[in-house]
């Protein structure tokens, strides 16, 4: 047996072992790397410099002012006046709350850009409400879990800027772009199906809304919603960076929450700041680890041989391209979605670009993928932070969410087989060539 071969086995049995044991994702990378370096005799020193390469990027200071903006506006009343704007569009249809649950979830991820803060600061709201007016439990935990998976995917996503990165570069922007009509398609779908199941339950329609409240509800919503708009529209229109746009939305985020709104006292400010810094400690750490592992990987030319097998096995690109997607299914159960990004990423896209695949469009695909395991057992962050919400347990949970995983996996597979979907916006806003 070679020297290599040794290596990875080394690095993928300590990193299985690791992970048994529970240890956190970071330290599980750092370990396993580790061991592998010291096996291959190579300075520890290597391990250090990956991990300081890894985070040392100016693009990933976006990071840090998304998040901070996003607790920001999620420790403030944002979630109750987006509630309230998506009662206005939509609570009159049957099934009406849920139908709020569905749009509310797209319009908080148009400020979060995260599935876990979606379902923390809507299902707080939303849940006790739904079973409030008789919705049963298990239907409301798997409504407001399987909306907030949208969040993945519209932008601003943190996800989308550790894709990019891990790709090697990939425009944040024109990632951004493209996860817009898919982020679409995925709420008509979990509309869809909410709806088709409230008509089966005999769920009643949403109350309507007073029309004296009306205008204020518009006005909210839209200040509201201005916190996106700032980070898409000056990104889209080339004004500024995705790191620009994070930072303009922070002092907008925080004059609105502050100021006009004046939900919270300013002095609870530290108490968001350090949120945000245990946040984005966890998140750095984690890149920096990834880098690290990665580095491992390709030193090993893992990837050069994970793009021989697919290749080697077939010359499908769309057959490829379906085990892909099957594959990350598979391992978005027991891996957390960040962590899974970093480090399938480098051995994925080699694979993908073999065989033409528009980085953009598998950028899209990966996310959306992963963003399905953030609610599968059993290790669904998102699900399980529902499931504590709702009170209800895991198993039951996921009985109520086979509907959904039906119409997020269909729009998965619509994604992945027709790249026109996700490369559209970038094609005729950016004039991308992909």
């Amino acid at each position: 047996m070679t020297t290599a071969a040794i290596a990875m086995i080394i690095l993928a049995v300590s990193f299985i072992i690791l992970m048994v044991l529970g240890f956190p994702i970071a330290i599980v990378l750092t370990g396993s790397t580790l061991l592998t370096i010291m096996f291959l005799d190579i300075p520890l020193a290597v391990v250090g410099q990956r991990i300081i390469q890894g985070v040392n990027s100016y693009t990933l200071l976006a990071v840090p002012f998304f998040i901070l903006a996003g607790q920001i506006m999620g420790q403030g009343g944002l979630a109750l006046r987006l509630i309230n704007l998506a009662q206005l569009m939509v609570g009159f249809i049957r099934g009406g709350l849920a139908m709020v649950n569905c749009v509310t979830s797209t319009l908080f991820g148009n400020i979060s850009g995260s599935a876990v803060a979606d379902v923390s600061s809507i299902g707080s709201v939303m849940i006790p409400m739904m079973k409030k007016k008789g919705y049963d439990a298990d239907y409301t935990v798997a409504v407001t879990t399987s909306t907030a998976v949208q969040g993945v995917v519209m932008p601003p996503s943190h996800n989308m800027i550790l894709y990019a990165l891990a790709a090697g570069g990939i425009s944040i922007s024109n990632l951004f772009m493209a996860g817009i009509i898919p982020c679409l398609i995925m709420l008509v779908a979990l509309m869809i199906t909410s709806y088709i199941i409230a008509v089966k339950r005999g769920y009643e329609k949403g109350e309507p809304v007073a029309l004296k409240a009306v205008p204020k509800i518009i006005k909210d919503g839209f200040l509201s919603l201005m916190t996106g708009g700032i980070i898409l529209g000056g990104i889209f229109s080339g004004w500024f960076t995705a790191t620009e746009s994070g930072a303009i939305a922070c002092v907008y985020a925080f004059i609105l929450t502050f100021f006009v709104y004046k939900d919270i006292p300013l002095s609870h400010m530290w108490i968001i700041l350090k949120k945000t810094f245990r946040t984005v400690s966890m998140v750095m750490f984690l890149i920096g680890a990834s880098s690290a592992f990665a580095w491992v990987l390709t030193y090993l030319k893992v990837p050069q041989m994970v793009t021989e097998l697919f290749l080697g096995f077939t010359a499908n690109p769309h057959l490829i391209l379906f085990f892909v997607m099957v594959l990350l299914l598979l391992l978005g159960a027991p891996m957390d979605m960040a962590p899974l990004i970093l480090i399938m990423t480098p051995i994925l896209f080699p694979v993908m670009t073999a065989l033409g695949v528009d980085p953009i469009h598998f950028g899209v695909v990966l996310i959306v993928n992963l963003g399905i395991g953030l609610i599968t057992p059993p290790v669904g962050t998102v699900l399980f932070v529902g499931c504590a919400i709702g009170k209800v347990s895991i198993e039951k949970t996921s009985r109520a969410l086979l509907p959904f995983y039906a119409a997020l996996v269909g729009v998965l597979f619509l994604l992945a087989y027709v790249p026109d979907i996700t490369l559209f916006l970038p094609r005729v806003l950016n004039g991308y060539a992909g």
